[in-house]
């Protein structure tokens, strides 16, 4: 499955009140993305199994990824011009030896 695809799937999902769109998807996100951050460090704190961290993290990460694509349908944008857009710019940054630091626009 390719991101258009999997944006258009997602979209048929998205199951929230108009006049929240942005903002239901926004919030979502920071929750999913504290929840990849707890299985995480319940796997350091549990010292469970790689196979089960794996596991857990992958559905997390799916929550995730749910929300950056509904947050990028409300806005029109394709996830696909998102992960582009993404890559160009580390590859400028590469290309300029500024992976490392700080800021946006560096």
């Amino acid at each position: 499955m390719n991101f258009s695809e999997y944006q258009t799937k997602a979209r048929i999902t998205a199951i929230y009140p108009k006049g929240l769109s942005i903002i239901y998807p926004t919030l979502g996100l920071c929750g999913e993305s504290g929840e990849v951050a707890e299985k995480v460090k319940k796997y350091f704190r549990d010292n469970t199994d790689l196979d089960s961290l794996k596991f857990q993290v992958r559905k997390e990460l799916g929550d995730v990824l749910w929300y950056i694509s509904n947050i990028a349908s409300d806005l029109n944008i394709s996830l696909d011009d998102v992960a582009i857009t993404n890559i160009d710019k580390l590859k400028d940054r590469v290309d300029r030896n500024m992976l490392h630091g700080s800021g946006d626009n560096r």
